[in-house]
């Protein structure tokens, strides 16, 4: 098994185990381990067709993989069957990258949907409009029950988006893309609204996005996926600030590497390789080859 590079203590939340995906003759994972602590905030980055949004939907049991093992609070997700499924959903919130949101409906009544879905038989309505209420004050929008999804902007669908997420109480939560279209000002609020709910309420996320702004401000611990050896590409960075653990993962179709990723990124890079027999990527110039035990 290969491990994070910086381990967080304790037992995984969310453990992937030798997980292999492949699309005919794409391959997407080969032979991924990875672990999410309960509390912090894994950013997973990468190029489009990396794998980003499948290793989400494997999550939740959306995509099943080809083989290996992905647990949840110990239990595999890929042997639950439907009742133990919904009941994952319930504990595990996506986050939709377009915000998902019901044009027909107000906004009241999409952040209400899921509760009403998952909760009718065991919520009041007068419940479910404390929990509308209380969710999208989380987000600054408080008030705003009886405008339509046609009267927010961009920024406002992404804010309502996550209220509806934050009301069903998830113990972990799946960002796709949060700030994709985003200005910089609705970009920098968002990236404070994901910390500062993790910080508040002590949730697990996920987040997936190609914005590097986004993944320094909201992680604790960041993850690179490349489709192959030598295309992931540091060069418009300077450094990886100390307190964001780095690491890439790339497959040269066999197996899914560690390269841990510390330092100045144009100069004087340290990286380790799971193996002698893989070459490191090109940006690791002062990197050795050595195993990584886990």
């Amino acid at each position: 098994m290969i491990s994070s590079p910086h381990p967080p203590t304790g037992e995984p939340l969310i453990r992937i185990v030798g997980v292999r995906k492949r699309f005919g003759p794409k391959v997407i994972f080969a032979g991924l381990n990875l672990g999410m602590q309960r509390g912090e905030t894994l950013t997973v980055m990468g190029a489009s067709g990396s794998g980003k949004s499948v290793l989400l939907k494997m999550l939740i049991g959306l995509i099943q993989p080809d083989a290996g093992e992905i647990f949840f609070g110990g239990r595999d997700i890929a042997k639950m069957n439907d009742e133990e499924l919904t009941d994952l959903r319930r504990r595990i919130a996506y986050l939709f990258q377009g915000a998902a949101l019901f044009d027909s409906l107000t906004v009241g009544e999409n952040v209400a949907y899921g509760l009403r879905e998952q909760f009718w038989d065991k919520m009041t309505n007068d419940e479910i409009e404390a929990r509308v209420a209380q969710a999208l004050g989380l987000v600054g929008l408080p008030g705003i029950q009886v405008m339509r999804p046609s009267d927010l902007s961009g920024g406002m669908k992404k804010r309502v988006g996550l209220a509806r997420t934050l009301a069903l109480q998830p113990e972990v939560i799946l960002y796709d893309e949060p700030t994709t279209g985003l200005d910089p000002i609705n970009t920098a609020r968002i990236n404070h609204l994901i910390r500062g709910i993790q910080r508040t309420l002590k949730l697990t996320s996920v987040v997936v996005t190609h914005d590097m702004g986004t993944a320094f401000s909201v992680s604790d611990r960041l993850a690179m996926i490349a489709g192959n050896v030598g295309t992931i590409n540091f060069e418009d960075l300077t450094t990886i600030p100390d307190a964001v653990p780095a690491f890439a993962i790339y497959t040269d179709g066999q197996n899914d590497v560690w390269v841990s990723v510390s330092g100045t990124l144009t100069s004087n890079v340290s990286a380790t390789s799971q193996s002698c027999a893989v070459p490191l990527p090109p940006y690791a110039r002062s990197g050795s080859c050595k195993s990584i035990a886990g």
